[in-house]
């Protein structure tokens, strides 16, 4: 294993979950997302899984945060960051120079501003109009996906007034755009035009927004012509316009930037307490005839001594002879005890040769 402690960020957002790993220096060693589908839990441990195969086991400082990470972080024993102060941290670590942040989740929009030191947010409420959930809907409308209504929108003439603040809204306004011709590159353009329009004003409400500009979140990585749209619209050169690396994952990134060196735990640990299922590692001892078993959880032989290690009992009695070796009867009781003194401490010396 690794021995080097590394930040875990994990960001449970509204329809996806997002993980980052960076390393001493806070480079990015691994990251992935996937959709829930509301099964965090599963989607966690599906992420976590290929981090483990790619990476191996790893010393990690997790930390997590978005709108779902609360009742997961109590569930795992890991803290909890608020998610706009994990924004803030990235920003402030990758794009100093940000004035305001503009970030579309799957069902939720904020706008931040950075004055003075002070850090503002701005949030939707209840309705996920001018979100990632809104286009994916929209989308469905004219027969496409989030990724065909982006290359739709490259090709565009005009551009359509079109409501984003309620999707039933939006749909009154294209249907008869549709019935009477409008071509889908136009349409394509106005959903997202229309989502610019809902962002500013919805969220901004009149306040400015200037300077520096930091487009996150999925919906504005993925999607080129949707933050076209927006810088379109407020007028941004190419200096002003930032979009950074990873910028759909800085929540996460941000997560794992509020580390803490006092609360670490193993990538294969995070991983067990997920399953639920305890992990067994051990090695076969063809002189003894018997497994040896080596840890159990995250407790290994030697953590606690030259003397310390694994040893099973059956029935309160230790057996003196390997674990593999021991023909289990019906009704025997079988427990597995650390001794840090050779089975001194636990009353298991005379398994070991003592009497």
């Amino acid at each position: 294993m690794n021995q080097n402690l590394y930040k875990l960020g994990i960001d449970i957002g509204s329809t996806t979950v997002k993980i980052a790993i960076l390393d001493e220096n806070d480079d990015l060693v691994f990251s992935d997302y996937e959709r829930h589908f509301a099964n965090i839990q599963d989607t966690l441990a599906a992420l976590l899984e290929k981090a483990y195969r790619k990476e191996g086991d790893m010393n990690l400082a997790p930390m997590i945060t978005g709108s779902g990470g609360l009742t997961l972080a109590k569930h795992l024993g890991v803290p909890f960051v608020q998610e706009v102060i994990s924004v803030s941290t990235a920003l402030q670590h990758y794009a100093p120079q940000t004035d305001v942040a503009i970030e579309l989740g799957g069902e939720d929009a904020k706008i931040i501003y950075f004055e003075g030191g002070n850090v503002e947010q701005r949030m939707n409420g209840i309705c996920a109009g001018g979100t990632g959930s809104f286009i994916d809907q929209m989308a469905s409308l004219i027969q496409t996906d989030a990724p065909g209504l982006n290359e739709y929108a490259k090709n565009y003439k005009a551009i359509y007034p079109i409501a984003a603040r309620c999707g039933v809204f939006a749909k009154t306004d294209i249907q008869p755009l549709i019935n009477e011709g409008a071509t889908r590159e136009d349409l394509a353009a106005s959903i997202f035009q229309a989502v610019v329009n809902q962002t500013i004003s919805g969220l901004a409400c009149g306040k400015p927004i200037r300077g520096h500009v930091a487009f996150l979140g999925g919906p504005l990585h993925f999607l080129s012509e949707l933050k076209v749209a927006f810088i379109r619209t407020l007028h941004l050169d190419d200096e002003h316009a930032i979009t950074p690396p990873n910028s759909h994952l800085f929540a996460a990134i941000g997560s794992a930037l509020n580390y803490k060196e006092d609360t670490t735990t193993t990538l294969r640990s995070l991983l067990q307490t997920l399953s639920g299922k305890i992990h067994m590692e051990f090695e076969n001892t063809p002189m003894y005839n018997s497994a040896y078993i080596e840890g159990i959880g995250n407790l290994y032989e030697f953590d606690c001594g030259e003397l310390s290690g694994w040893m099973y009992k059956v029935n309160d009695w230790f057996p003196n002879y390997g674990c593999s070796r021991y023909q289990l009867k019906q009704g025997d009781k079988v427990e597995w005890v650390y001794t840090c003194n050779l089975g001194i401490d636990v009353g298991g010396y005379s398994a070991t040769g003592g009497e």
